[in-house]
């Protein structure tokens, strides 16, 4: 019997990752979404073994793209996941669902999932990289993404959560090329992100995951984001952050791809970061222009609808 679930996957050039992802949840899920930002590799080819509910449209962020879907896709059942192309639902945490997921008190509205992630076919298990839990099932329009350029999460608008048993396993396996790349993005985002902390240029259409040190994992890291991190200057955090990942939160014993990921993921991407704020905001100063509009000039992205 299909569980009363609707997948929702966002993909672009996933080809290396998306038939795993899809046989995860194949069989067992009453629905899967593909929304799609014009692949032009085999994508959409593996899909369509899987599902004939695919679309497409084009790409300015995970949290714009993912509430489009949840406002235009025709979803039918009780309760909703949001999935990663790179992802794969374990057989416990399918077991698990289909022993509770009926079963839940209508008060509960969403379900935390703990995240395992592999790297260079290592489980991460150290530097503060599991147990990483999110929330990804919840009852529909009970919930949202809510809207940031990057480290986005979905909101329960009402209800309570609890927290599931069992894993995700993230585990792409494209690249250390593909890696850098899609890093390269991100930092750009986050960068938005910082900036929009600290000058104020971003206007969200939803409120935001809440920023508290004695609320749930996502709550208490963005606490520490937004009153700590950001408050040390640019070059010095992502020194701290690397030195405590790695050595305070026991990083060392992920062993050489341990070694790679925390630096490359703690340090570099970290760095990186801060290189794009500097750049951004030094040109804003030297030619008198708004944040906004150095950074749809030097990055080609326009922050608001225009």
């Amino acid at each position: 019997m299909k569980l009363p679930l609707s997948v929702i996957i966002l993909t672009y050039n996933e080809e290396v990752n998306i038939e795993r992802c899809l046989q995860s949840i194949h069989g067992w899920v009453n629905a899967i979404f593909i929304v799609d930002s014009y692949s032009a590799d085999k994508t959409l080819k593996i899909a369509k073994k899987y599902t004939n509910q695919i679309y497409q449209r084009p790409f300015k962020n995970h949290a714009e793209q993912f509430n489009w879907a949840l406002r235009n896709l025709k979803i039918g059942t009780e309760w909703i996941l949001r999935l990663d192309a790179d992802e794969i639902v374990t057989e416990e945490l399918r077991d698990e669902l289909k022993k509770k997921l009926n079963e839940f008190a209508d008060e509960i509205s969403g379900l935390y999932i703990k995240r395992r992630v592999y790297f260079l076919d290592r489980w991460i298990k150290h530097g503060g990289y599991y147990p990483i839990w999110l929330l990804r099932i919840w009852r529909k329009d009970k919930a949202y993404c809510e809207e940031r350029w990057m480290d986005e999460h979905i909101k329960v608008a009402e209800g309570n959560t609890v927290f599931l048993e069992n894993d995700i396993i993230d585990y792409n396996k494209k690249n250390l090329h593909w890696w850098i790349s899609k890093h390269n993005d991100y930092a750009t985002r986050e960068a938005i992100d910082i900036l929009n902390l600290r000058h104020n240029i971003l206007k969200h259409k939803t409120t935001t995951v809440s920023a508290t040190l004695f609320g749930t994992q996502e709550q208490k890291k963005r606490w520490i984001k937004e009153k700590i991190y950001v408050v040390i200057p640019l070059f010095v955090r992502p020194f701290l952050y690397f030195i405590y990942r790695y050595f305070f939160q026991f990083g060392f014993l992920d062993g050489r791809e341990g070694l790679i990921w925390h630096f490359m993921q703690g340090f570099w991407y970290r760095f990186l970061v801060d290189a794009k704020i500097y750049e951004i905001e030094k040109v804003s100063k030297k030619e008198k222009q708004p944040i906004k509009d150095i950074i749809k000039k030097i990055y080609d992205i326009r922050l608001e609808d225009e």
